[in-house]
């Protein structure tokens, strides 16, 4: 499989650090993105690190709310929790009450991952969706210009975990582009995560990992071993998009 084109090290001596760095970076991909391509698509994950960026990205005392083309993202969620998007699980709300609520951003931007609906009807009509705003044909895969992901301590990212039914077809390179339906260890449980696939032609891909313990997990899922037993190998085995980790301890 192909290595990273190339893998950019951002190392915060804070967690409030780490979320100003990514906060940088965002901003810069999405200008960059929107001078380029007159768009910037971008899909985020949920969980507490990516919310405190939200937090940030929104804050009108940063530099960052001004900066950002906020009229041309259009706005994905790599995975969801199979909930409604009022519940305080779900991957929607968490990053509404961070950021969306305090944004100029149209409702037409945003796509969320329906969690409320049943878990095969909510993938089909995501991939639709992403399938719509990308304009794709036949086997196309959809090229976003920016994903965030995060890494849990047992080396799951997005909602890809070890032990899940469906993780192989999950972390095949060579399946079509889409949304899957995933089992997490804890509740809630049932969850709706975006292939591999639909990871691979990125054009950038953010890591973010906060805390030792994650930091050691990442060195590890760099060394040989099964991508069964630890997703993120999938991963970063997998892409050839520029890949960009920011860690603090």
């Amino acid at each position: 499989m192909a290595r990273p084109i190339s893998v950019t090290y951002r190392i915060s001596p804070t967690p409030d650090a780490l979320s100003v760095s990514a906060a940088e970076f965002f901003t810069e991909t999405v200008i960059a993105a929107v001078n380029s391509r007159g768009v910037a698509r971008v899909a985020i994950s949920g969980s507490g690190t990516p919310k405190a960026l939200f937090t940030l990205l929104a804050d009108r005392n940063a530099p960052y709310f001004a900066q950002l083309p906020w009229d041309r993202l259009q706005l994905f969620w790599v995975d969801e929790r199979c909930v409604p998007p009022t519940d305080a699980d779900s991957n929607y709300r968490m990053t509404y009450e961070a950021m969306l609520s305090r944004l100029p951003l149209p409702a037409a931007q945003i796509h969320r991952i329906e969690g409320e609906l049943d878990p095969e009807v909510a993938a089909a009509r995501y991939e639709s969706t992403i399938r719509n705003v990308f304009r794709l044909e036949g086997a196309e895969i959809p090229t976003f210009d920016l994903v965030l992901l995060g890494m849990g301590e047992d080396g799951h990212t997005a909602s890809l975990f070890a032990g899940s039914p469906n993780l192989h077809r999950a972390l095949n390179p060579a399946a079509v582009a889409g949304c899957v339906g995933m089992w997490a260890p804890a509740p809630p449980q049932p969850r709706l995560s975006l292939n591999l696939t639909a990871l691979l032609d990125s054009r950038r891909i953010v890591l973010l990992i906060a805390g030792d313990a994650k930091w050691r997990r990442y060195e590890a899922a760099c060394a040989p071993g099964p991508a069964d037993e630890m997703p993120v190998r999938g991963l970063l085995r997998a892409i050839s998009a520029p890949l960009e980790v920011c860690w603090s301890p």
